[in-house]
């Protein structure tokens, strides 16, 4: 079996509820679809969020750097050979999700070919994850609201609040009406996206220590390195490390610097491979995990259901699976379906993620 052709598809997806956050805003899905074909007719196919304000990353460029740089390189060679192939996208800086979703896509043609789901092949673990809902700048008032729909509707009980808010009020306002009006029995945790200073962070903490959160993810920038080290000395909640660790070793200095004291990983970005070595660096070192969220589509949250609910340390925790509900469409032919408050992996051989070529066809850019 050998890589025959590999194909970068730009489409674009309007979301009904845009997600706005303290480093950017999402209004369309303009992602890429990437699909890995061998000569024995068999297609591995993964999902590309470009972030330009977190990674640098634009659609053009994924569609750039995959048929330009990684093509020529990958074609000839047998799936199976993933060292082969990470030690190729290695010599390529940058470019994380362009790297993760190549890998992911293979993993997805190898399971395919064993006739075996990729999270059995990974460890299978579990066959579910439960669901973490994701919250972004809004009044209060309305962000009670929607979570309590999410809630009602989905059984969701866990979820993230969106932070980094100037003035600090309007975030902490937020804490507040969301515990009161969810009740102690909610998991609630925040997400400040670099938005405020280690000073401010820590504040925030104080002033919500009452709340029960349950984590900070990336409070500041982590190039402030006194402030940020000091608060996580300091706080009494994990302070989670995400845009700040998007690869193996951001992980290991982050840590071991003593920046961040949880890691959120998240498959979009580091494909399945290397979210392998961050989970077992992590679980080595008694570190906390949470499956993370591009504010992906179904076919990305099913990437991270897979790799989430295969071993035990990254399925411990809800992962951030429902932002694709804000979306008006998807290219999934089977939606996911979110019940009592969890996600099934697909019981299919690979990933599980069937196109459904009409829709495709309709949101494609090319």
């Amino acid at each position: 079996m050998r890589i025959e052709r590999i194909e970068a598809i730009p489409y674009a997806i309007p979301y009904t509820r845009p997600l706005k956050f303290a480093s950017g805003q999402v209004t369309t899905a303009d992602h890429v679809l990437i699909r890995v074909y061998t000569d024995t007719d068999i297609c591995g196919i993964a999902d590309t969020p470009p972030r330009p304000y977190t990674y640098g990353e634009t659609q053009d460029s994924i569609v750039s750097v995959v048929t330009k740089i990684f093509a020529p390189q990958l074609i000839g060679l047998d799936p199976l050979d993933r060292s082969k192939v990470q030690q190729i996208l290695r010599r390529t800086v940058n470019n994380p999700t362009a790297k993760g979703a190549l890998d992911i896509a293979l993993w997805d043609l190898i399971g395919i070919s064993l006739g075996t789901p990729v999270h059995k092949l990974l460890g299978g673990f579990t066959d579910s994850m439960r669901v973490s809902h994701m919250l972004g700048f809004k009044p209060a008032a309305e962000l009670l609201d929607e979570a309590l729909e999410f809630r009602s509707v989905h059984g969701i009980n866990t979820f993230k609040l969106k932070t980094g808010r100037r003035p600090l009020e309007l975030d902490i306002e937020a804490c507040r009406v969301l515990r009161e009006g969810l009740g102690d029995g909610t998991e609630i945790y925040l997400d400040a996206n670099r938005g405020w200073t280690a000073n401010e962070a820590m504040e925030v903490l104080n002033r919500t220590e009452d709340l029960g959160l349950s984590m900070l993810e990336e409070p500041c920038d982590a190039g402030e390195n006194l402030g940020r080290r000091r608060l996580v000395q300091h706080s009494k909640i994990p302070i989670v490390g995400d845009e700040s660790m998007s690869t193996l070793g951001d992980v290991s200095r982050e840590l071991l610097s003593g920046g961040s004291n949880a890691v959120c990983i998240k498959t979009a970005r580091s494909g399945f491979t290397e979210a392998q070595q961050i989970l077992g660096l992590c679980e080595g070192l008694g570190v906390d995990v949470t499956m993370g969220n591009q504010i992906d589509t179904q076919v990305g949250s099913l990437a991270t259901i897979a790799f989430g609910a295969a071993f035990e340390h990254s399925s411990r925790r809800a992962g951030e699976l429902s932002n694709f509900l804000d979306m008006s469409d998807d290219l999934l032919a089977e939606p996911l379906q979110i019940v009592d408050g969890a996600i099934r992996v697909r019981d299919v051989p690979g990933v599980g993620a069937e196109i459904d070529p009409d829709k495709l066809a309709k949101y494609r850019q090319d």
